[in-house]
């Protein structure tokens, strides 16, 4: 389980923010594996560190904000990150970028993965090597799946619900530093307990450890743990399928998505109240049940339909505007801690809203779609594994694309639809530990589709109708009868 679990995260970071051209159909792999021996080299040194950890979400946030110091005589562009073999496999969305001056994320990819090692590394390599005693502020971000538990694990239907929290005071890394810093932003002030060697400064929601002037070594740990309400639903996908297909001939991009939904709070120590909860509607109280889902939608959106393993769910309710269409979604029924909930939901917007055409003879043509859609909540939505596929005319050709999405893998294939000729290609873009914040980050496709390309549905379409009549015509021309013809 180990083993699986890490190696799926590992895949999670590799650089992928770049073009690939149409043929890449192997999935990205680590591109070096170091024994569990291995330690960086003490080539950086700390000099001021500031960690902020959100937990306003079902999923933790983390921002460092940290100037490092080249100690080495010779010039470095190695910077390593380490995460314990516990968490690795549930971080996501990790980007090193320079704070001074905002441009693309540095390239980062796993270094070490070894079954037996507590300590995993990431590397981030700089765009240009420090120089000796030079300075540089990173800016590191990502967020953490699954790190929060209930306690209690069980509670009844109208309890107010809390979460643990455990961490270090000391931001961990591979490196000694000098001062610190770290800060915890809490969704409530109702934060009971909390424990550890260090006593956090509080200011209303927010605690803050430190600052820690005397130098810290590499690796150095202080446990801490803070419990918390939360009287939310944790929202999480496990698994999130979402098709893109577009039509010249229509016009229309059509948007299908399927979830595989749950809710990872507390469970219940009762038997589910169906009556409790009904008188609940009238005055709405906090509650770690997960009640609906608001879906945001691009302005001029239509046709949306919302279904489950059942059929059609009628507890749905659309709005649409010239500026913004909002999807509301209900369950059958309300998901406590436990439950689990998988449907389907799409809707058809406009092809030219989202496709421009290149002035080049090949016919090229540029799309631009959102890598995720889905609902935006306050508490926040988790996916463990998304898979968008972008099926494309038939006759496409050339294809490339650019995301700022990390990827485990890209596939190519041909998708067979109504009157399709050898079927149209389809690309399959997998992530794994996705948050939605990567909400309306673009997705951009680009593809040639010639001229003659665009009419072979109607030949098609033509020479099939042609063929039946011919057949009908051949086959009213035979004679059936028994008797010889006089």
């Amino acid at each position: 389980m180990r083993l699986s679990s890490a190696l799926a995260a590992c895949l999670t970071f590799l650089s992928t923010t770049s073009s690939a051209d149409s043929n890449l159909s192997e999935p990205l792999s680590s591109q070096q594996i170091l024994p569990d021996t291995f330690k960086p080299p003490q080539v950086f040194e700390n000099v001021n560190l500031l960690r902020n950890t959100n937990l306003e979400k079902g999923y933790v946030r983390e921002t460092v904000n940290v100037v490092i110091e080249n100690i080495d005589p010779k010039p470095q562009d190695a910077y390593y990150i380490p995460f314990s073999a516990e968490v690795i496999d549930k971080v996501g969305g990790l980007e090193v970028r320079d704070k001074k001056n905002p441009g693309p994320a540095f390239k980062t990819e796993v270094v070490e993965y070894d079954t037996y090692s507590p300590t995993q590394f990431f590397r981030t390599t700089l765009p240009t090597p420090l120089a000796p005693k030079s300075q540089l502020t990173l800016s590191i971000t990502y967020h953490i799946l699954s790190r929060l538990s209930p306690l209690p694990q069980k509670i009844a239907q109208a309890d107010k619900q809390y979460l643990q929290y455990t961490f270090s005071t000391y931001t961990p890394s591979a490196y000694p530093t000098l001062k610190q810093k770290t800060k915890v932003k809490f969704p409530t002030t109702d934060i009971p307990n909390v424990t550890g060697s260090s006593k956090p400064d509080r200011q209303g929601s927010t605690f803050t450890y430190g600052p820690y002037n005397d130098p810290v070594p590499a690796g150095a740990s202080e446990p801490a743990s803070v419990r918390y309400e939360f009287t939310k639903p944790i929202i999480h996908a496990t698994h999130l399928e979402r098709d893109i297909e577009i039509s010249h001939w229509g016009g229309n991009l059509a948007t299908e998505e399927r979830y595989w939904l749950t809710n990872q709070g507390a469970h219940l120590k009762e038997n589910f109240n169906r009556v409790q909860w009904a008188a609940t509607q009238y005055y709405n109280p906090p509650t770690s049940a997960l009640r609906e889902l608001k879906v945001p939608l691009k302005a001029g959106s239509l046709n949306p339909y919302f279904t489950d393993d059942i059929g059609n769910v009628s507890t749905s309710r659309f709005r649409s505007s010239r500026k913004e269409a909002m999807l509301e979604l209900k369950p059958r029924y309300p998901v406590f801690g436990g439950w689990k909930y998988s449907f389907r939901i799409g809707w058809d917007a406009d092809l030219k809203s989202f496709l421009r055409k290149i002035g080049t003879p090949e016919g090229g043509h540029v799309l631009k779609v959102p890598f995720l859609e889905g609902p935006k909540m306050g508490e926040g939505v988790s996916y463990g594994k998304v898979e968008v596929r972008v099926i494309l005319p038939e006759g496409a050709q050339n294809v490339k694309w650019e995301t700022e999405v990390p990827l485990v893998g890209v596939e190519q294939d041909l998708h067979k639809t109504f009157m399709d000729t050898v079927g149209r290609t389809m690309i399959k873009f997998t992530a794994m530990n996705v948050v939605d914040e990567s909400r309306d980050k673009p997705l951009i496709v680009t593809y040639d589709y010639p001229f003659i390309a665009a009419f072979r549905k109607p030949i098609t379409i033509f020479f099939g109708i042609l063929a039946v009549f011919t057949t009908a015509w051949a086959i009213g021309r035979l004679d059936v009868s028994i008797g010889k013809q006089s």
